[in-house]
């Protein structure tokens, strides 16, 4: 055989290699981008759940008594940790196949949940109505880090 005929074959082996590297890559970035998504869906949704019972306590004239900001961060963290293990129970699995960084979620979807909170409370008060604490960034993060620390822990 010659020796192009080698160096073409070796050079396709190579290159084989080299997009299945860029394909396992490309898939890890996919599903880690797709489980952070879902892992803000799910936490968005139960912290706004919570505040639309804290707006129906308000609305059945409950009175609530407005509580200190630190134990409104316990508080919210405890509700966090209910909607955990309540998320738990309704998902006892990942959506997406942990990735080789599992755990990064724990750092970045209570900070984009917490943002996403926060904007659902400025979009409700340019509409003229009152928010209530979850949707701020501060409260939405300690709820959405609560929630995540469970998940992260229970879920196999």
């Amino acid at each position: 055989m010659s020796s192009s005929g080698q160096t073409a074959r070796r050079f396709s082996s190579v290159d084989q290699l080299v997009v299945n590297s860029m394909e396992e890559l490309l898939g890890a970035i996919l599903a880690g981008i797709a489980e952070l998504a879902a892992e803000i869906l799910l936490e968005a949704v139960f912290a706004e759940l919570a505040g639309i019972l804290s707006r129906a306590f308000r609305l059945f004239k409950v009175k609530v008594r407005r509580a200190e900001p630190v134990a409104a961060t316990v508080t919210f963290g405890l509700v966090g940790i209910f909607f955990g293990f309540l998320s738990v129970w309704f998902f006892p699995h990942h959506f997406v196949h942990p990735t080789r960084v599992h755990g990064i979620s724990l750092l970045i979807s209570p900070i984009l949940t917490g943002l996403l909170m926060a904007q659902i409370g400025r979009t409700v008060r340019r509409w003229g109505r009152q928010s209530v604490r979850i949707e701020s960034f501060g409260y939405g993060f300690i709820f959405a880090l609560a929630m995540a620390l469970v998940r992260f822990w229970l879920v196999r």
